[in-house]
């Protein structure tokens, strides 16, 4: 039975869905900066923010769990906002920063950098990684548009997975020539947020806002655009120049989020199908969408990590790939079916 709904109808559902999940998103930061291996109690965790007196409750609150929070969220936002960018850019349903090489080329730039200099300082890290991320997403879309039929989303899936696969393989030799590489970054590889740098966060921050409004600027167009090329052109979209955007964007947020939090896979795949179900086809629903459940994601990701196996915690990577990799099949699947 087909169910009709007007326009101001889906408005609504749209408003409130986002409504749902902020309030996700916000008892997941309340239950981040809560729970910890101190256990401090609520009125104790308020005052921090009111009546901070430098006490190691209050350390630990303001200077540990709030950064790691913060990181989380914005890191969540940024990845998945970048999966639904490359998704519309693309016209493929398995277009990810994971999967097309980015972040598989901003961490193999790290980790060159961490052993051939021998440093982790913030703003190289920071600047090595979007270099390394916008390596990568050219060779891959070169490299796809050498196969029969040009840049399909067929070819462009197979060229990141050879080049993850190639990318990755030179990363886990240079960590084997090198143990001190290996022990500056074998939790950053793995996508962890423990021990994040708040100053690194702040060095990036500017550069994600940028992304994100770069991303929202971009929704129009990018509707138009997930029409076909031909009719973007026939309607007078500058495609060259909006493609050009799109591809900056998403090296900026997937770069920065590498940057903080190392090679977090699945949630830019995960979630822009999430926001698409909710919001629908409209990218200036879809964006919004994917930031807020994005942020969500990780959170709540991290928290779990946090707790699964404590007082240890696994890197928020492994969660969110034991999410992902599920639905990777059933997307692959589906892609198949379709042929």
């Amino acid at each position: 039975m087909n169910i009709n709904i007007s326009n101001s109808e889906k408005y609504y559902i749209r408003i409130f869905s986002l409504g749902i999940g902020i309030l996700i998103v916000l008892l997941g930061i309340f239950a981040s900066i809560s729970y910890g291996a101190a256990d401090i109690p609520i009125a104790k965790i308020l005052t921090a923010f009111i009546n901070y007196d430098d006490s190691t409750e209050h350390i630990i609150i303001r200077s540990m769990r709030l950064p790691r929070t913060l990181i989380a969220s914005m890191v969540g936002a940024s990845l998945a906002i970048a999966g639904a960018l490359m998704q519309g850019l693309t016209q493929n349903p398995l277009a990810a920063p994971g999967i097309l090489g980015i972040n598989a080329g901003a961490a193999l730039a790290v980790v060159t950098v961490v052993f051939g200099l021998g440093t982790s300082s913030a703003p190289l890290i920071t600047l090595v990684a979007f270099i390394g991320a916008l390596i990568a997403a050219l060779a891959v879309y070169s490299l796809g548009s050498l196969g029969q039929g040009g840049s399909t989303s067929l070819n462009l899936t197979i060229a990141g997975a050879a080049l993850t696969a190639l990318l990755s393989s030179i990363t886990t030799g240079i960590l084997i020539l090198s143990d001190r590489t290996l022990e500056e970054v074998r939790f950053w590889l793995a996508g962890s947020l423990a021990g994040r740098d708040f100053n690194l966060f702040l060095t990036v921050l500017p550069w994600m806002v940028v992304g994100l409004l770069t991303a929202f600027a971009l929704s129009r167009q990018i509707n138009v655009l997930s029409l076909g090329e031909s009719i973007a052109t026939g309607l007078g979209q500058q495609t060259g120049w909006i493609k050009l955007a799109t591809a900056s964007s998403v090296v900026i947020l997937a770069g920065s989020a590498v940057a903080l939090a190392g090679p977090i896979g699945f949630v830019g795949l995960l979630v822009p199908h999430l926001a698409r179900g909710v919001m629908g086809v409209d990218y200036r629903w879809i964006l919004p969408g994917a930031a807020v459940f994005g942020a969500g994601l990780l959170v709540w990701a991290d928290l779990a990590a946090r707790w699964l196996i404590r007082p240890q915690e696994l890197p928020v990577g492994v969660m969110t790939a034991l999410l992902g990799a599920p639905f990777l099949l059933y997307l692959v699947r589906w892609q198949v079916k379709r042929g």
